[in-house]
């Protein structure tokens, strides 16, 4: 539905940390509002884990209030720095847990019966999943972004603020990886090679 040309125009992001700075309690919620549903995504497609996602999401917002007063207009968008710093954080967090034993991970729980199909599936997500942890950061990203979250190479280079180009590199480049870690694996987890 179009706006009417009087409707009055919700400040940007960069007004909003500035109201916030100064003192307006409702700019940062109005900011908070807005913003922490993406940074919140990017954590839960990250880490797999809601409870850690949240707690990423209230940290990288943490952040963003500690920065307030010293943002420097026009050098980045506030969602960009966000988004960066939200990603950052679940890196941390996925380095720290990439020592952790496969076996000491618990298995997700599902309500439904079990069959042979669905524990084949999820050994070969959970094969995926590790593969995809050894990956270096970006490729792991780009290639979770791209493959798992279905989403285009143009969001993706935006989100990530790379170019394009660089997003296809990335994803090549994972895949190939992701190929050589999981080519033994292919008739264990019930892969054909046809």
């Amino acid at each position: 539905m179009p706006m009417p040309l009087d409707a009055p125009q919700e400040p940007d992001d960069e007004a909003l940390l500035a109201l916030f700075a100064g003192g307006d309690r409702a700019a940062a919620r109005t900011l908070t509002l807005r913003l922490t549903p993406m940074v919140l995504g990017l954590a839960t497609r990250m880490l797999t884990d809601r409870a850690e996602a949240e707690d990423v999401a209230q940290e990288a917002m943490m952040r963003l209030w500690k920065i307030a007063p010293d943002w420097r207009t026009g050098e980045a968008k506030v969602s960009t720095w966000l988004y960066q710093v939200a990603r950052n954080l679940c890196t941390d967090r996925l380095r720290k847990k990439r020592g952790q034993a496969l076996d000491s991970i618990p298995e997700p729980e599902d309500d439904r019966a079990g069959v042979v199909e669905q524990m084949e599936a999820e050994e070969r997500a959970q094969a995926l999943y590790a593969a995809l942890a050894d990956l270096p950061d970006r490729q792991s990203e780009a290639v979770r972004l791209r493959h798992i979250e279905g989403l285009g190479n143009p969001v993706i280079a935006r989100q990530m603020d790379i170019s394009v180009e660089a997003v296809e590199s990335l994803i090549a480049r994972g895949k190939r990886a992701l190929a050589a870690r999981l080519r033994g694996a292919r008739a264990e987890l019930g892969l054909s090679d046809g």
